[in-house]
């Protein structure tokens, strides 16, 4: 399970729990339970927290490009 920064496991889903401190949420900042759970989870989707891992080296779609790179001359082949 997900944690939330304060060393408590986040419940997910309809449970009616603060995603970001376990507290019952608010009808008013649904799904959060007040302003500032809200805020703590709008500053880490903007500062890139939530952001998922990737490797810069593969295509968009993920595939590898088919063509080698061309090797690069040495210097004592170079004109």
């Amino acid at each position: 399970m997900p944690e939330n920064g304060n060393g408590r496991a986040r419940k997910l889903g309809a449970s009616g729990l603060c995603p970001i401190c376990g507290k019952l949420a608010s009808e008013k900042f649904r799904p959060f339970c007040s302003k500032r759970c809200a805020d703590v989870d709008l500053h880490r989707w903007l500062s890139g927290g939530y952001a998922i891992p990737g490797t810069e080296d593969s295509d968009e779609d993920g595939a590898e490009s088919a063509e080698p790179a061309a090797p690069k001359p040495r210097k004592d082949e170079e004109n």
